[in-house]
C-alpha cells in the first residue's frame, strides 16, 4: 500500500529552475531514506540525490552537485528536489524512491518508486 507520487516537472530553458515534489504514504516515510533518480530515453536509470530519514545526510551525483538540493518534510510526508541552473543534459523522467535503511546510490536498493515526472530542458 506504499505509494509515491511525483509532481513539478515541466519545460524549462537552460539556466532555469524547477522544484520537484514527491508525496509519500506514511509507511514509506517511516521506512527510512529516500532518493531521486532519473532516466533518459535509451539510457540506464541513474542516481541523482538521496537523503536520510532525518535529513542530516544527503548525497548527490557529481553531475548535479552544487545545482540540485534534496530535502524532505516528514510532517508533510513530502520529498523535494530543487533544481537550479538546469542544463539540457538534465532532461529525463525523474523518479522518487524509498528504502528501509540508509541512503544509497543504487536504484536496485530502493523498493518503492513513484510513476515519474518529465523534466525537459531546452537549449
Amino acid at each position: 500500500q506504499v505509494q509515491l507520487v511525483e509532481s513539478g516537472g515541466g519545460l524549462v530553458q537552460a539556466g532555469g529552475s524547477l522544484r520537484l515534489s514527491c508525496a509519500a504514504s506514511r509507511g514509506t516515510f517511516s521506512s527510512g531514506a529516500m532518493g531521486w533518480f532519473r532516466q533518459a530515453p535509451g539510457k540506464e536509470r541513474e542516481f541523482v540525490a538521496a537523503i536520510s530519514w532525518s535529513g542530516a545526510n544527503t548525497y548527490y551525483s557529481d553531475s548535479v552537485k552544487g545545482r540540485f538540493t534534496i530535502s524532505r518534510d516528514n510532517a508533510k510526508n513530502t520529498l523535494y528536489l530543487q533544481m537550479n541552473s538546469l542544463k539540457p543534459e538534465d532532461t529525463a523522467v525523474y523518479y522518487c524512491a524509498a528504502r528501509g535503511g540508509a541512503p544509497t546510490k543504487g536504484a536496485h536498493e530502493y523498493g518503492y518508486w513513484g510513476q515519474g515526472t518529465q523534466v525537459t530542458v531546452s537549449s
